[in-house]
């Protein structure tokens, strides 16, 4: 058996890697598979085209693309064209995998603000955020009437190697605290990983979890506390408008309660561990 994984950036290798640690064969499909590792089967592919034969010992799919630039068109292509084409060549191929799982995004809950979890309406108020709700709901009602198990897992801000925005804002002098609290949510990339793994494995998961670290916080508080780790100033307090994030608490509970643990709980050990050195970004 074997997991097929499409759009195998960063996100996508790092599960790969970690199938593979289990004893999984992996098929590896990305824009340019000649960089990924020789561990997988490689295969360049263009999911706006025809898409090549799926192996049929493939049995569980990975969908993490990540569209190529940032204008509504992108997103419209990676999202829907993409997945659709995917979900086209399984049944092309008389493939019925046991499980498909998504990678998407909290941006569907648009500026929410307070408590979210899997129960709150999405309700997004950007492109991005419509197209990716878009996506969702392709892939259930795809699946809605037969055995195959459609996951979604709604990933909050990723951070880890590479991956640094926080970081390179303290560092230039250029972050600056919210003069009101603001609430983030974060997940560490290789948290990311491991729970995409822990969905595909777990017996009768849930449709939908929202992948966030154990400790939604206030941005000024992560703010201070990179300044003190890498002995910068502090940042000053100012306005700061409101992004895609919102100010929201995301509830991780649905993923915890599946026995899913953390080696990231908090952005203290990820950062600390991201300020250290650990871990590399994939190509």
């Amino acid at each position: 058996m074997a997991t097929l994984i499409v759009g195998c950036g960063d996100l996508g290798t790092e599960i790969g890697l970690r199938l593979v640690a289990a004893g999984q064969d992996v098929v590896a499909w990305r824009r340019r598979a000649d960089v990924l590792p020789q561990e997988f089967e490689r295969v360049s592919v263009d999911l706006a085209g025809k898409l090549p034969t799926i192996p049929q010992r493939v049995s569980t799919v990975v969908v993490a693309v990540a569209p190529d630039g940032h204008s509504e068109e992108a997103y419209h292509l990676a999202h829907i064209t993409g997945l659709t084409n995917v979900l086209n060549a399984l049944e092309r191929d008389q493939i019925a995998p046991e499980r498909v799982l998504l990678i998407s995004s909290t941006t569907v809950y648009g500026n929410a603000t307070g408590h979210v979890d899997e129960t709150s309406a999405a309700t997004p108020n950007s492109f991005s955020g419509r197209i990716t709700l878009e996506a969702e709901e392709l892939l259930h009602s795809r699946y809605a009437e037969n055995s195959t198990r459609s996951i979604v897992l709604r990933l909050a801000g990723i951070y880890g190697p590479g991956r640094t925005r926080l970081i390179d804002l303290v560092k230039n002098r250029t972050a600056v605290i919210p003069n009101s609290p603001r609430l983030t949510n974060r997940i560490h990339r290789d948290d990311a990983a491991a729970a995409a793994v822990h969905l595909l494995t777990i017996p009768n998961p849930h449709d939908l979890y929202l992948g966030v670290d154990e400790h939604p916080v206030d941005l000024g508080e992560v703010l201070r506390f990179l300044a003190h780790e890498m002995a910068c100033d502090e940042p000053p307090t100012g306005p700061v408008p409101i992004t895609r994030g919102g100010d929201k608490y995301c509830s991780n509970r649905r993923l915890k309660a599946s026995e899913f643990q953390f080696m990231f709980p908090s952005y203290i050990e990820g950062y600390r561990s991201l300020l250290s050195g650990i871990g590399s970004r994939h190509p």
